[in-house]
């Protein structure tokens, strides 16, 4: 049973998970993909969206909210600078988690970790797309033309009508 289990322990104490975090934290910000285990990435997904959250909003009391996890000035002055500036009109989900198979040595489950809006291969894809209106089935072109020549076709007899009440 799994009851209270909030937080996977990853097979540490909880210092040596936190600093295992905080560089992990650090090495995903500065490289903007790292490759792990699963079991840790999701780990790190949970550590570091609430970090890019803070850093949202360049204050000095979020500074030093991520300072205090990420333990690197570096890490957080990146974090503020390049980072933040790119997610700040995502609502979430700044990290995504794509699975790579299993490790060689000991078949261990691996995964690679990423900063969503860092990717270029995935976001290029979406920034050409264009947005389309939706049109009916029916052709609005075919109907705009044939309104637009019975008009066309009237006025020209009209025209001639009122020439020759005039030459009378």
């Amino acid at each position: 049973m799994r009851h209270g289990k909030k937080i996977n322990h990853l097979g540490r104490k909880t210092a040596h998970r936190h600093s295992m975090l905080a560089n992990m934290a650090n090495s995903l910000i500065e490289h903007k993909r790292i490759n792990t285990t699963v079991a840790k990435a999701k780990a790190l997904k949970k550590f570091v969206e609430p970090l890019v959250t803070k850093s949202k909003e360049d204050t000095t009391h979020n500074r030093r909210l991520v300072f205090a996890k990420l333990r690197q000035k570096e890490s957080v002055a990146e974090l503020f600078r390049t980072v933040a500036p790119k997610v700040g009109d995502r609502p979430g989900g700044y990290t995504r988690i794509i699975k790579l198979g299993n490790r060689l040595g000991d078949n261990a489950d691996m995964a690679m970790i990423e900063l969503v809006d860092f990717n270029e291969i995935y976001n290029v894809g979406k920034a050409t797309k264009k947005k389309t209106t939706r049109r009916s089935r029916r052709g609005s072109a075919g109907t705009e033309a044939a309104a637009v020549a019975p008009a066309a076709k009237a006025a020209p007899a009209k025209a001639e009508k009122e020439a020759k009440k005039e030459e009378e």
